[in-house]
């Protein structure tokens, strides 16, 4: 891996690590800031989710739910410029510790004034229908 590489891989990881941060906290709001001026969620079974406060609702909506944990792995990373691509796993959990969900998702991250913001967010289960 050339530096750069390893660089955006961990710029990348510390983003991850604040979304499940939040998430964990239940701040839906803070979830929310991670995201870029401009995003969308790409959710399965639902339409585009576009803008800070619908994506706000669409996490806090999670949230009620049931789900407690999230949790991100890093498959691999690609940047080009100030944007990257990330490839990764996800695992939700609810109250004692029960998986609720699975599954891989594929996120955009745009740099805006520094910092990575999610971009483009979308994900699917793994688990059979």
């Amino acid at each position: 891996m050339t530096t750069e590489t390893v660089d955006i891989r961990s710029d990348i990881r510390t983003a991850d690590d604040a979304f499940e941060q939040k998430f964990n906290q239940g701040d839906a709001a803070g979830v929310a800031a991670l995201y870029s001026s401009e995003a969308m969620l790409l959710p399965p079974g639902s339409d585009v989710v576009k803008g800070n406060t619908a994506i706000r609702d669409f996490w806090q909506g999670a949230m009620n739910m049931g789900i407690k944990e999230a949790k991100l792995d890093i498959v691999e990373v690609e940047q080009q410029g100030d944007t990257a691509i990330e490839v990764g796993r996800y695992r939700l959990k609810g109250a004692g510790s029960e998986i609720m969900d699975e599954g891989k998702f594929l996120v955009v991250w745009k740099r805006e004034a520094g910092e990575w913001k999610l971009h483009r967010d979308i994900w699917n289960t793994s688990r059979p229908s």
